[in-house]
C-alpha cells in the first residue's frame, strides 16, 4: 500500500511538482492549499507523513502544526516544514512546533523524497518494503510470504489481513499496542469496525502460527492489548 503525503502549500507550480515527483517515486499525494483544508481532508483519512509550508493564508503552518501535536488522534503524524524561512530562530520555531524535518526553498525535490523515506523508515517502520525477521519468523513484503525458518522451513499462509497485522507487529515489538491502535494501523482510521475484530484476527493470527510454534509470541496484555515478543516464555 503506498504512503498517502499530505501537502499543506498554497502555491500551486510548488504542490504540483511535489505532487508529481511523490507520484512517480510510488507514493500517494494528497494537497490542501490551506490549514483548514487540510484539517477538513484529516478528518477522513489520516496521511501517513506531512509536508507543511509555514506561510499559508488563514491560519499559519506553525500553528497548524501545533494543532496536530495536540490532537490524540493525529499527533504522531510526522511533519516536514517546507518553507523559504531559512533563519535559525525559524528552523528552531518549527522544530518546537513538533517538526521532525525542516527544509527550506528552494528545495530539491530529490531530497524531499530522500527525507520523507528516512522519516517512514524511523516512525512507521510497517511502511517499507524490508525483510523482517524475528526469532525464527521471516515476513517478506514485497513477495507477501511468511516463512518458519526451522529445520525444515514452512510457508505460514496467512489471510491479507492476519499478513497486515502480523507485519506492523513484527515492525514494532515488544510495544503494547490497544485496540483502537491497531484498528487505526492495521485496518485504517477511515474504516468503521469495532474493537473487537481485532481479537477475531488475533486469534486467527495465532491459529496461523500454531502448527510452527510461533503463537505464543502474539501476547494478549490484560486491560491493554497485545504485542508481539521475542521471548513468549517471558510472563508479563
Amino acid at each position: 500500500m503506498a504512503s498517502s503525503i499530505l501537502i499543506v502549500e498554497d502555491e500551486p507550480s510548488i504542490a504540483e511538482l511535489i505532487s508529481v515527483n511523490l507520484s512517480h517515486e510510488g507514493f500517494l499525494p494528497v494537497r490542501a492549499f490551506q490549514a483548514d483544508q487540510a484539517a477538513m481532508l484529516m478528518k477522513e483519512v489520516l496521511p501517513d507523513l506531512i509536508v507543511l509550508d509555514w506561510m499559508l493564508p488563514g491560519k499559519s503552518g506553525i500553528q497548524f502544526a501545533k494543532d496536530i501535536r495536540n490532537n490524540e488522534r493525529t499527533k504522531d503524524i510526522p511533519i516536514i516544514f517546507l518553507t523559504a524561512r531559512a533563519e535559525e530562530m525559524d528552523k528552531i520555531a518549527g522544530l518546537d512546533a513538533g517538526a521532525d524535518d525542516y527544509l527550506t526553498k528552494p528545495f530539491s525535490p530529490k531530497e524531499l523524497v530522500a527525507r520523507i523515506r528516512a522519516i517512514l523508515r524511523r516512525k512507521s517502520p510497517q511502511l517499507n518494503d524490508d525483510v523482517m525477521e524475528i526469532n525464527l519468523l521471516k515476513l517478506d513484503p514485497a513477495t507477501h510470504r511468511v516463512i518458519f525458518q526451522g529445520d525444515s522451513p514452512q510457508k505460514i499462509d496467512l489471510g491479507p489481513t492476519e499478513f497486515r497485522l502480523l507485519r506492523f507487529l513484527m515492525a514494532n515489538p515488544e510495544r503494547v499496542h490497544a485496540r483502537g491502535q491497531l484498528l487505526d494501523k492495521v485496518w485504517g482510521d477511515h474504516v468503521f469496525v469495532e474493537e473487537r475484530t481485532v481479537d477475531v484476527h488475533i486469534k486467527r493470527l495465532r491459529a496461523a502460527l500454531a502448527p510452527v510454534g510461533c503463537e505464543t509470541m502474539i501476547e494478549t496484555v490484560r486491560g491493554s492489548g497485545y504485542r508481539l515478543t521475542r521471548n513468549p516464555a517471558i510472563i508479563s
